[in-house]
């Protein structure tokens, strides 16, 4: 007999109409830019646009990956990150003198990465014995050391860009600790977002088991 391919879980009307509403403001944010001789920041929302719509990729590859199990949540946390990063974040460091507004970014960013980071160390098991089931607590620190590796990439990629293109990605200044600085802020503030999210996840994890165990 054939294998059958996994179900493509229903995306509730509530959560298809927020996905649009930030790729929405997204597009007319990187409309702007476009017309405003900004390039670079056209792109930036361009690759937004796209990573908006992982979830419906992984889709069309029919359930023949573990990646179609990722719950759509995980997709509208990641829209509202993005959204709130292109359309307010970058706003707010290009046109402003603020620079607050990355606390707030790094925080989601932890938290949205080990809460994937759970989603898959889960998945990865797959249909396990009961002897052999990854425990939440386990899955949990998987997920903070998967979230945190995550926001070490990332400050390598700023790193890399600032160096490769004159950017100032990590706020460089000449004999001056200020790129130090906000490096450390941000891996310690995505740490703190992490950290939440091991224990939220784990516990509603845990809680949701145990209710499933009392039915």
């Amino acid at each position: 007999m054939k294998k059958t391919l996994n179900k493509i879980p229903a995306l509730p009307v509530s959560h298809q109409v927020l996905w649009w509403v930030c790729r929405g403001l997204i597009l007319i944010w990187g409309t702007v830019m476009l017309f405003s001789g900004y390039t670079t920041e056209f792109l930036e929302a361009v690759f937004g646009i796209i990573f908006t719509h992982l979830w419906d990729l992984f889709q069309l590859l029919g359930g023949k990956t573990f990646i179609t199990q990722i719950p759509y949540r995980l997709q509208t946390m990641l829209n509202i990150l993005l959204c709130f990063a292109i359309v307010v974040g970058t706003t707010i460091n290009k046109f402003t003198t603020l620079d607050f507004i990355d606390i707030p970014e790094h925080f989601m960013s932890g938290y949205l990465a080990t809460a994937g980071g759970y989603e898959l160390a889960i998945i990865l098991q797959g249909k396990r014995p009961k002897d052999k089931t990854l425990s939440p607590a386990l899955a949990a620190m998987f997920a903070f050391s998967f979230g945190v590796t995550l926001l070490v990439g990332w400050e390598f990629y700023e790193f890399t860009m600032d160096r490769l293109y004159g950017l100032n990605l990590q706020r460089s200044v000449f004999d001056s600790e200020v790129g130090l600085i906000d490096t450390m802020v941000d891996l310690i503030v995505g740490a703190a977002g992490s950290l939440l999210s091991m224990f939220v996840t784990a516990f509603s994890k845990k809680k949701k088991g145990s209710d499933k165990n009392e039915h």
